[in-house]
């Protein structure tokens, strides 16, 4: 059995990150998939919240845990390096990262899934 959970390691050029994906259930809201960046030497980690809601997919309820999707959208794998890749590198371009807390990951799948294979 693997450990889904784990802090994962990825190098850019321009830093190591060590990477988390989770399934989130809210008791008030709608489910979310979050994606936590953690820069090197940075003391906040980044979270992309890719909350569930008209036209946004996440895991468990509409496709495998990890995945996130739109309407019309390709879908993301979470715990695919080179997606993640992908998202830092769309965190770094919007100013995201080393580290900047909790935000909104849909901006970024944005810029990501046009480039998505």
């Amino acid at each position: 059995m693997t450990n889904n959970h784990r802090l994962r390691r990825l190098t850019t050029e321009e830093a190591t990150h060590l990477w988390t994906v989770r399934h989130h259930h809210s008791r008030t809201g709608p489910c979310a998939e979050v994606l936590s960046l953690y820069a090197e030497g940075s003391k906040v980690p980044l979270r992309l919240m890719f909350q569930e809601g008209e036209g946004r997919f996440v895991g468990e309820a509409h496709m495998a845990t990890g995945y996130v999707s739109t309407t019309g959208g390709r879908p993301l794998n979470l715990r695919e390096p080179g997606t993640v890749r992908k998202l830092i590198d769309a965190a770094h371009a919007a100013g995201l990262l080393p580290g900047t807390g909790e935000t909104d990951g849909w901006p970024v799948y944005e810029a990501v899934a046009g480039t998505e294979a």
